[in-house]
């Protein structure tokens, strides 16, 4: 039988196998749910509520609460240091700060003013991605400012808005409909997919921002980096061009 569990820790990783030294497939922030789909000693396989699966120590995790899954009542962390039964602790942008979390310093959002703060739109999903993810170093696996992968930065970045895309990049790239492939015709928020093998399966995303321009989060670039496309010098844009398939358009 399945049931919910809360993430109790600021960042807990999801493991491609029921052993920590296994590769970080993804992640589950404070205050996120999950479904236990089967336990193995320690050890959850579990699934977000993206729909992605993965195995998560039971230590990150603890019984769900009424106060827990009544969204209206929470508050989304903006990236803040909260104190509270836990003691004092940071959380990324994303988490879902406890109910009886104080704001040390940082800021949240309450739920339902959340829609404000993070309008459906093209044009604020790429604010979100450009401002509130710069300095973030690479990390597989991850989907904070505290490191994050390039499909994380855009399924948070979406999220935040209230827009559903999937975990990885090869998934992200079935999601909408095509949105070409020159690069001068590409509107704020549309997906762009590179593939860096000779079967053409996606392995990188990046977030268009207009006027050829693309935020991403990238290992060639350490993290992040605003790339324009046209720029003929820049050696690693000419590499990344050569790499490009196509774009998709999810809004």
């Amino acid at each position: 039988m399945t049931h919910e569990v809360v993430v109790r820790a600021s960042v807990a990783p999801m493991h491609a196998e029921a052993r920590v030294s296994s590769v970080q497939v993804s992640q589950r922030l404070a205050g996120h749910l999950v479904r236990v789909l089967e336990t193995e000693g320690d050890w959850l396989r579990v699934r977000g509520e993206d729909e992605y699966e993965g195995w998560m120590h039971r230590g990150y995790v603890v019984a769900t609460r009424d106060d827990q899954t009544k969204q209206a009542r929470r508050r989304l962390s903006l990236g803040c240091v909260v104190r509270g039964a836990a003691g004092v602790r940071a959380l990324p942008l994303g988490a879902w700060l406890a109910g009886d979390d104080a704001i040390v310093s940082g800021e949240a959002v309450e739920a339902d003013g959340r829609a404000d703060a993070f309008p459906r739109e093209a044009s604020a999903i790429c604010a979100t991605a450009v401002n509130r993810f710069v300095g973030t170093p690479y990390q597989w696996g991850g989907i904070s400012p505290w490191g994050a992968d390039c499909s994380g930065l855009v399924q948070t970045a979406f999220w935040l808005h209230g827009v559903a895309v999937p975990r990885d990049a090869w998934q992200q790239a079935e999601a909408g409909h095509d949105a070409g492939t020159v690069v001068p015709t590409f509107q704020p928020a549309d997906l762009l997919f590179f593939s860096d093998r000779t079967d053409r399966r996606i392995t990188h995303v990046g977030i268009a921002l207009g006027r050829s321009r693309m935020v991403h989060l990238a290992l060639g670039r350490g993290g992040y980096a605003v790339e324009q496309l046209d720029a003929s010098g820049d050696e690693y844009v000419t590499a990344l061009m050569s790499r490009f398939v196509s774009a998709r358009r999810v809004l």
